[in-house]
């Protein structure tokens, strides 16, 4: 921990939480479902959004020493949030953020993740700027980014005990919602200092995302890259052609980028669960503790 975040620590207030009891238990009353979440993890339902006109819930996974501690912590805003913590909601299998997360506790991997589910039908329009003219979608990613940073995270900020620095502020997601992730990280290089960009959907929109992070400027942080071998040739050479580009901008293999392919590795939940611990460990900047690891197709 920095002298920064020691400061913070000391002087960070208790959690104040709007109007009262908004902010409720995610396992309330039985509604007989069988429901996978470990740890604490609260919902704010029906969240309005004036940028897109629509609203959501948001989920809010707290950390095992939130409640003991006066500490602040560093928050990772992750999309597809119904597929992160429980499988009850999920499509398919889960995340296993929760579980990924409590398990982890003891090797100082500790955050708080802010999970922001989808809308079905309007999830390719949020998660891309650029309107893709074969699916006749997209083109809303800037108003969701907008909602993210002007609307959520200051409630955010508001409510729980954050680092609201861009070091200690994330955002990552897979497939769209890695594209906009990487989006997300180059649009508001004041805001978010690290991302997750797991199995991105670079193709979408005629591949817009290329000429935009090869055009502006260099962010400092940290960012995570991934792909599965199983997903196709196609991606795979989509991300090694995203990953030449960051190098040239700069980023470093193993310093402040982190690249992996995973033999076998399929475009799902499971295996973005299965890479998720060493995704948080190098965003976050904690020491893999040695285990079981994926199997990569190539070095870092």
């Amino acid at each position: 921990m920095t002298d920064e975040q020691t400061a913070e620590t000391e002087q960070a207030p208790a959690e104040r939480q709007r109007g009262g009891d908004e902010w409720q238990d995610y396992l309330g009353e039985d509604d007989g479902r069988h429901h996978t979440v470990v740890g604490s993890i609260k919902v704010l339902r029906g969240l309005y959004s004036p940028q897109l006109e629509n609203e959501r819930d948001v989920l809010v996974y707290l950390p095992p020493s939130y409640g003991r501690t006066a500490r602040r912590y560093p928050v990772l805003y992750m999309h597809d949030g119904q597929n992160l913590f429980d499988r009850a909601t999920s499509f398919g299998d889960e995340w296993e953020v929760d579980q990924t997360l409590e398990s982890a506790a003891d090797e100082g991997l500790e955050a708080i993740v802010v999970g922001l589910p989808n809308i079905g039908p309007e999830r390719l329009n949020e998660y891309s700027p650029w309107t893709d003219r074969r699916h006749k979608q997209g083109g809303k990613g800037n108003k969701y980014v907008d909602w993210i940073v002007q609307t959520v995270k200051p409630l955010i900020d508001r409510d729980f005990r954050t680092r609201t620095d861009r070091e200690g502020t994330g955002i990552a997601g897979s497939s769209m919602g890695g594209l906009i992730s990487l989006y997300a990280f180059f649009k508001h290089p004041e805001v978010f200092g690290f991302t997750g960009v797991m199995s991105p959907a670079l193709w979408f929109a005629g591949a817009s995302i290329y000429p935009f992070v090869r055009e502006r400027p260099f962010s400092p942080g940290r960012i995570y890259l991934d792909v599965g071998t199983s997903e196709g040739s196609e991606e795979l050479h989509d991300v090694r052609r995203m990953k030449e580009i960051l190098t040239q901008k700069g980023y470093k293999t193993g310093h402040d980028l982190m690249f992996i392919v995973e033999m076998g590795g399929a475009h799902n939940e499971r295996a973005w669960a299965r890479r998720l611990r060493r995704e948080l460990h190098f965003l976050l900047g904690v020491p893999l503790v040695p285990q079981k690891r994926v199997r990569e197709a190539e070095p870092l």
